[in-house]
């Protein structure tokens, strides 16, 4: 169990470490492009679409990390009558799991324009890089997200302490 716990570990910070660095370049892109188009006027051409492609990647690759690790935005109204009636762990199972499974769609629909786009050979404008890798990439977020909002609703209603095992 350790060395699987190491591997999953490791395999959950990556996304992390993308959307870090994702991060890091657009910081630098946006700092280069003003002291570029202040003192010299000459402003990255692509920056536009380099920040589309960057906000792309730190979204969608922190994504499923952060549905499963309650780090999204949440209105707790109701949460004193759960926690009094005791039925916390089965609303958050249930919503995790209605929330994953409701994700089929978009994850459809991304994977069919993704696969459309590349059929197309689309590119952007000013790099030609092809649109279909950060299709792909916002794909395989969602779908990560959907899978593991699923497993972590099952694991919420039926083995909690799995759960938190593998959170921590």
């Amino acid at each position: 169990m350790p060395t699987f716990r190491k591997i999953f570990h490791f395999l959950v910070q990556v996304p992390i470490w993308l959307a870090c660095a994702s991060l890091f370049a657009l910081m630098v892109m946006t700092f280069s492009d003003v002291i570029l188009r202040s003192s010299f006027d000459a402003p990255i051409e692509a920056a536009t679409e380099l920040t589309r492609i960057f906000v792309a990647v730190m979204v969608f690759a922190v994504m499923p990390h952060i549905a499963v690790s309650d780090g999204h935005i949440a209105v707790d109204l109701t949460d004193g009558v759960f926690e009094r009636l005791r039925l916390s762990r089965l609303r958050n199972g249930l919503i995790l799991l209605v929330s994953g499974v409701m994700l089929y769609w978009p994850v459809s629909q991304v994977w069919t324009l993704a696969e459309r786009t590349r059929g197309y050979g689309d590119v952007t404008e000013y790099l030609g890089l092809p649109q279909f890798l950060t299709m792909y990439l916002i794909g395989t977020g969602i779908t990560l997200a959907a899978f593991a909002m699923v497993v972590a609703g099952v694991l919420t209603l039926i083995a909690p302490a799995v759960l938190k095992e593998l959170q921590s």
